[in-house]
């Protein structure tokens, strides 16, 4: 289980809790001093489509994410179907990003093998990864009228990390190559727009300010056996395969 820690900062309080009335955060984590002004303009339209748990997520990136693009929007739902957005109700030129599996019938391109079109819309999944999983195998049906799906790369073979090994994980990532809605919109972004490397730069600063003020919170934690032992185990399998390999 994730560490109750993570989230301190952002639990439940006295009703007289302080809220900042622009970032909507509270205001001992707020990050309007870290938000771009004004908002970033892209070339790409980014469409945010929300699960609905993960829209009551205390350290969900998409609210920060609709704040610091221009033009950045999200819907909450469990899967894209027509009539939901009137940006993809035209079919626009589009791209869903989210990694292929061994189970996926669409198989996903890297996105530094696509080239951007005029008009283009970039679809990201904000959920857990079974939620967002789910959510894109309800949603190929539609999607695939008009949308390429893309992928940035993933190895679910190796776990992932938490806010206690990277300045830019909030939560833990349950695979290596998982990374927040923020970063994950941030890194395509650099391949998509022709000043990419500074949008990213902007975006990554944001998502580091908030796990810095997020960290601050964060309590030790003591370390558990089981953890450490599987831990060691999948660091002598990678270590094995390499000379395998090599």
């Amino acid at each position: 289980m994730e560490p109750k820690a993570e989230e301190d900062a952002l639990s439940p309080e006295p009703r007289h809790r302080s809220i900042c009335t622009n970032c909507d955060r509270p205001t001992r984590v707020c990050l309007c001093h870290a938000l771009p002004l004004p908002p970033i303009q892209t070339a790409t339209r980014i469409l945010i489509v929300q699960h609905p748990h993960e829209a009551r997520h205390k350290l969900s990136t998409t609210p920060i994410l609709n704040k610091s693009l221009l033009r950045a929007s999200s819907v909450t739902s469990r899967r894209l179907r027509r009539g939901l957005s009137p940006i993809l109700d035209r079919s626009p030129p589009a791209l869903y990003l989210f990694p292929s599996s061994a189970s996926s019938t669409t198989p996903a391109l890297h996105i530094s093998a696509v080239r951007p079109s005029a008009d283009l819309v970039l679809i990201v999944f904000d959920a857990t990864w079974q939620h967002a999983r789910e959510m894109v195998r309800a949603s190929e049906g539609f999607l695939s009228e008009f949308a390429t799906r893309v992928c940035l790369g993933v190895d679910e073979s190796v776990g992932g990390g938490s806010i206690y090994d990277s300045e830019l994980i909030l939560r833990k990532e349950p695979f290596a190559g998982c990374v927040s809605t923020m970063e994950a919109v941030a890194r395509a972004l650099r391949v998509l727009e022709p000043n990419g490397p500074e949008i990213e730069e902007k975006l990554v600063g944001v998502l580091r300010e908030m796990v810095r003020l997020q960290a601050g919170f964060v309590k030790p934690v003591k370390p558990r056996p089981k953890l450490l032992k599987k831990k060691a185990e999948e660091k002598e399998k990678r270590e094995g395969s390499e000379q395998v390999s090599s």
